[in-house]
């Protein structure tokens, strides 16, 4: 086990590359929170305002990005019912700072906005968005329309 100032440190890392504010390359072993990051990323910029849609979160592997969208949901769904003060903990936790009212209402909003918003989270692989994106523009990428990997 970690003693405490390396945990610390290691939460105020993750806590870092986590705000949308920053920008980070985040690189590390299996196990080592990647993906927890990154879904603190998402969660942060959704309590900021960001339009579910206009989120765009790529990863290499299919596991990893329904991992993200499994843990971001669960998250989101939590929040709606979960009690005042562990919510509050848990965006205290999330944010690193006093938690608001403001906060509070945004948090317990976001899941039914995500579900509700059009094009949705975007949590998929580099290689799927690729795909997508040759098959939106086929004719300027130079592949035949309606192509298949």
């Amino acid at each position: 086990m970690k003693p405490d100032s390396e945990l610390l440190a290691h939460t105020m890392n993750q806590r870092s590359a986590a705000d949308p504010a920053q920008s980070a390359w985040v690189a590390a072993n299996a196990g080592s929170g990647k993906t927890r990051v990154l879904v603190d990323r998402v969660t942060r910029l959704l309590l900021m305002g960001t339009r579910p849609s206009g989120i765009l979160c790529l990863t290499f592997t299919k596991a990893a990005a329904a991992e993200m969208q499994l843990r971001l949901t669960d998250r989101l769904g939590k929040w709606t019912t979960l009690a005042d003060a562990a919510l509050k903990t848990d965006l205290f936790e999330l944010l690193g700072r006093p938690v608001t009212d403001s906060d509070m209402d945004a948090a317990r909003r976001l899941f039914a906005r995500t579900l509700e918003s059009p094009g949705g989270l975007r949590l998929q692989t580099v290689h799927a968005f690729c795909e997508a994106l040759l098959k939106r523009f086929p004719v300027e990428a130079e592949v035949p329309p309606g192509f298949a990997v």
